[in-house]
Parts: C-alpha cells; structure tokens; sequence
C-alpha cells in the first residue's frame, strides 16, 4: 500500500478531497460566519425598569399611581383644548352681538356671522382633534419613557 492509497498527505497539510467534495466544501468555507454578540449580564438599569412593569402589572399602589397620573395628564389636555375651544364658539355669537358692525358685513351675499358660525367649527374641530392626539402621544411617550428607565 503507498502513501495515495492511505489518503494521507504530508504531515500537517490537509487531505486532499475529491472534486465533488471539494464544491461542498467551497460553499461551506466560502459563506460568512455571522457575527455573534454574547451578554453575559443585563445592564443594570433593567432591573429598576422591570421593578416598575411589574407594579404595573400586578397594579400595586406605585402601578395605579402612575397610571392615575398618565390619566390626569389626558384628561387636563382634554378638558383645557375642550374648554377652550367651547370658549371659543360661545364667544363668537356675542362677538356679533357686541360689534353690531361686524354682523351687518355681507360676503357673497351672505352674512359674516353665518359664514363663521357654519364654517368656521370645522376646520376649528380638526386642528384641535389633531392638536390632542399628538398631546395623548407625547404623554403616552413620556410615560413608556419614565417606566423604561
């Protein structure tokens, strides 16, 4: 038996393989490893983080505290931009009452109080419903924030 015949090359150097095995062997060597991160601990701020997602689940008194707090937060938003904007239309009639200038004003034959009165609420109402939202969204935001610390 000879040295070919045994399948071993010189000492050190790897076997030869067959050209079928040698394509399989390309793909396999010619890919990539994928780097891996490997955490050995969590940070330290999760477990504060976890402390206070538990008193929300299990609705302890630090749980139902802070979401009474997100609660008065939105309806304060909402009662000031409800208030505001029924201020708003209350006083516009009284406006035309007090300024009788105002309402003698005629715009396509129509007269100024009419036009602002049925016109006016609707793009009023939009602006103000888009203006909560994006309120309700920051304090929402403020609120994961403050649990995720």
């Amino acid at each position: 038996m000879t040295r070919n015949d045994m399948g071993s090359g010189p000492p050190g150097q790897p076997d030869q393989p067959q050209p079928g095995e040698r394509d399989a062997w390309l793909e396999v060597s010619g890919r990539k490893q994928r780097r891996r991160r490997v955490v050995l601990a969590d940070s330290k701020g999760r477990g504060r983080a976890m402390r206070t997602i538990i008193e929300l689940e299990e609705q302890t008194s630090v749980g139902e505290k802070l979401v009474r707090d997100l609660i008065n937060q939105q309806l304060r938003t909402a009662f000031l931009l409800g208030g505001g904007t029924l201020l708003f239309l209350c006083a516009l009639p009284a406006l035309f009452l007090w300024v009788p200038g105002l309402s003698n004003v005629q715009l396509v034959g129509i007269r100024l109080p009419w036009i602002v009165l049925a016109l006016l609420p609707f793009p009023l109402f939009y602006a103000i419903g888009f203006w909560f939202r994006r309120a309700a969204e920051r304090h929402e935001r403020d609120f994961v924030n403050m649990v995720d610390r």
